[in-house]
Parts: structure tokens; C-alpha cells; sequence
């Protein structure tokens, strides 16, 4: 028998264009196996009916890398723990580059991404000239994820042409202090919301399998609707050694792909991205999966600290689902 949840979920989502609320989401998340086909479909459905086929496709590349001093029980860059990463500075030339390669690929979308706190004034510097030796270079998109910012320097990204800013909540705000010690889940919304009031296009998603019960999930998917972001990335732990979380498990495909459907139709007109962790959780068919079933814009090529699908092999399964890739204009 079809569960309730989701002939509720095919009026008031596909229908109406209103997300699931908190309750509605757990039910999702709580579907047997055997109704998970059923929920991506419906997903689908609703990402066809409020987002169209196109597919935003993005590269990232780290400014900074490693030695950040916040305490992020996921990362592998921060200087507080054992692990490998150590801080390394990108010079603009090599950040020219990859945005060139990352705009070769049909990318309409760039990030440049630092492991800090929040940007002082090197970086600030950096960025400046950074975003303006790419504006010269390359026809493309710059996003950007700082940390977080005051006010001013939410100006002066503006003033730049960065036209997104990323700043991921990580989790819900029950399980944050769990995840994070040293800084707080208020201080990361009140830079989102300046973001947001700036002009800015706000990106903000997280990273399940983080410890977190169903319930919780649920809770972050909910707190996310309210923050009505124009994009959420989705990400799935990948363990790292040397941190706290290094030994947790990864998240079961299944699980991972009802994330997917519930996070859909919580946010029926979001871009929901395939970010980090994709390629171990759910494996090529299950990335397949994902892209039918809600999923409507990727990270290509590798992440920050962690090894990616060849962009090939993205864009390759993109034509075959028929998927047209998301051009620069239509990102403008």
C-alpha cells in the first residue's frame, strides 16, 4: 500500500509548490525500502514541475587549505586535530587556471573556497585580486565560502561580483554543538542572514551522517526551508582519519537516497546539489538515483580535501539522462 506521506506529498508539494514540513519530513525519512523508488519518483516529479531539467554544474577550488582554527568534528583541515591537511596558500595564477578548467568543463559556477574562521585582510586582498584576474579570464560565475563574515566585508564581496556566497550550517542547531565547539549555530545564521540581505545568493546546506538521529535530520531539513536558500549543497560524511569523526560509518545508500527525496520536497524550488561524500555513500548507480530523484545540480571534478567522479563521467551521465547542462546565461 502507498503510504500516506507521499499522496499527501503529491498534493501539497507537486501540486502546490509547499514544502514538507518537519513532521512530514521525518515520515519520509522513516519510508521502508520498499517505498524508496516511489519517494525519488515523486521527487523527480517535483523537481521537473518547480526547477526544470537543467542541471547547474560547479567547481571549487581551496584559496586556503588547512590550518583553520575552529574545532569542526568533520574536517580534516582544521589545525586542532592530527590530520594530514596543512595550511597551504593557492597564488592567483592557479586560481586563474582552475577556473578556466572548471569553465572548459561547461561549468557556470566557481567557488572559491579558505579553511578559516572568517577572511582577515590578506585574504580579503586575495579575493580582490583573485575574483578580478578570473572576471578577466573567464566567462564565468563566482561564488564564494569565507567563513564567517561581518557586515563590511559582506560589502565588499558584493562590490567584488561575487554573486553567491556558501556558508553551510553543517546540521541542525539541536546537534550543532555536538559537531562544533568553537564558534556557534547563531553565528553562522547571522551571517547568512547579512548574505541574504546583501543581494547575495545564499548557498547554505550541510553534511549528513554527522551522528545525527532521523529526527534531527529532519529538524536541519526544516531549519533550511526557513532559511530559503537559493542552492543547498548535500553532503554525506566522508570520514576522515585524524578527526573526531574520523571512525564514524558512512551513511547507508538507502538512507542516503531518502535523504535526497525528503530534502526535495522540503525544498520543492531549491537547487539541491550533490556535493561531497556522493561517490562512497551511494556509488555510480546511486548517483544515477539521486539525479532522477530530486537532484539537480553537481560538484564536478574533486573537493577540497577529498577525491571527486571525474567531470567526464558526470557530464557523460548528464547527456545520457538527458539533462542539458545549465548554461552561463542562464545562470546570470
Amino acid at each position: 500500500m502507498r503510504p500516506s506521506i507521499l499522496d499527501r506529498a503529491r498534493d501539497q508539494v507537486l501540486e502546490q509548490g509547499i514544502g514538507l514540513d518537519e513532521k512530514q519530513i521525518l515520515e519520509v525519512l522513516q519510508l521502508g525500502d520498499e517505498h524508496i523508488a516511489e519517494a525519488l519518483q515523486l521527487a523527480h516529479e517535483v523537481r521537473m514541475r518547480w526547477c526544470g531539467p537543467e542541471v547547474e554544474v560547479e567547481g571549487i577550488i581551496s584559496l586556503k587549505t588547512g590550518g583553520c582554527p575552529e574545532d569542526c568534528h568533520f574536517c580534516s583541515q582544521s589545525g586542532l586535530f592530527s590530520s594530514p591537511v596543512r595550511s597551504v596558500w593557492l597564488d592567483i595564477p592557479s586560481l586563474v587556471e582552475a577556473a578556466k578548467q572548471t569553465a572548459a568543463t561547461g561549468a557556470s559556477e566557481f567557488c572559491i573556497v579558505a579553511a578559516v574562521r572568517g577572511p582577515d585582510a590578506k585574504l580579503m586582498k586575495q579575493m580582490r585580486e583573485g575574483v578580478a584576474a578570473i572576471k578577466a579570464a573567464v566567462d564565468i560565475q563566482v561564488a564564494a565560502s569565507l567563513g564567517m563574515l561581518n557586515q563590511e566585508q559582506v560589502d565588499e564581496l558584493v562590490e567584488m561580483g561575487v554573486h553567491r556566497y556558501n556558508h553551510n550550517l553543517e546540521t541542525c542547531r539541536s546537534h550543532f554543538p555536538n559537531v562544533v565547539t568553537t564558534h556557534s549555530w547563531e553565528e553562522r545564521w547571522d551571517t547568512l542572514r547579512m548574505v541574504r540581505e546583501s543581494g547575495m545568493e545564499v548557498c547554505c546546506g550541510g553534511i549528513l551522517g554527522l551522528g545525527e538521529t532521523l529526527e534531527q535530520r529532519a529538524e536541519f531539513a526544516a531549519q533550511l526551508a526557513e532559511l530559503q536558500p537559493h542552492e543547498v549543497p548535500l553532503n554525506f560524511l566522508n570520514p576522515r582519519p585524524g578527526t573526531p569523526m574520523g571512525d564514524l560509518p558512512v551513511v547507508d545508500a538507502k538512507d542516503a537516497l531518502r535523504a535526497i527525496a525528503a530534502f526535495r520536497l522540503a525544498l520543492p524550488k531549491t537547487i539541491l546539489r550533490y556535493a561531497g561524500g556522493r561517490e562512497i555513500t551511494l556509488g555510480d548507480l546511486g548517483t544515477r538515483e539521486g539525479l532522477l530523484g530530486g537532484v539537480n545540480a553537481v560538484i564536478v571534478g574533486n573537493y577540497l580535501t577529498t577525491l571527486g567522479r571525474p567531470a567526464g563521467e558526470d557530464l557523460a551521465l548528464l547527456a545520457e539522462l538527458k539533462m542539458p547542462v545549465k548554461a552561463l546565461s542562464a545562470a546570470l
